[in-house]
């Protein structure tokens, strides 16, 4: 049998898109809302869920979005409710394209940010963020994978990334 190869040349999805630069705004250690912004990946609830309960704030804004989909303008406005947001899951690669450009998208509305990304994706939603302008954007790597696993599993590892959470928001 033959085959026949054929090389293309390819567009890089993550090319830079300008002289355009993000100043990332600070997180206030003494913020008083915190907004948990869901993506509704499998396994993203177990993960915020943990950290909300364990981070010791007095309020909790959940907001919900559809995976693999930008947000909607009403829902960055409830996310922008709070004075810092954490954003999960980026465990493929279209979430985690949303998870980071929705992130972007809160600094410029002056929200500081956590974004929540699987080791498998992490270096992706890097460049991504760079490509953007947000070069120093806040990514924190929870280990891959998230979907199929158990939610003791899940919440073992939102446990891990527990202190680098809290030491992002100090």
């Amino acid at each position: 049998m033959k085959v026949k190869v054929v090389e293309k040349d390819v567009m890089d999805p993550v090319a830079e898109t300008g002289d355009c630069i993000i100043n990332l705004n600070r997180i206030n250690p003494d913020f008083k809302k915190l907004t948990l912004f869901n993506n509704t990946k499998p396994g993203a609830d177990v993960i915020l869920d943990y950290l909300g309960d364990n981070l010791g704030k007095p309020e909790i804004i959940r907001v919900k979005k559809p995976a693999g989909a930008p947000a909607a303008q009403k829902q960055l406005e409830n996310a922008a409710l709070g004075e810092v947001a954490i954003l999960g899951l980026g465990d493929c690669g279209s979430c985690s394209s949303w998870v980071i450009l929705d992130a972007i998208r809160l600094e410029k509305l002056g929200i500081p940010t956590i974004s929540i990304c699987s080791t498998s994706f992490s270096d992706f939603s890097h460049e991504l963020a760079k490509a953007h302008g947000a070069e120093n954007l806040r990514i924190v790597e929870v280990q891959h994978p998230i979907a199929g696993t158990s939610v003791s599993e899940i919440q073992a590892k939102a446990k891990d990334i527990l202190p680098l959470i809290r030491k992002l928001l100090d």
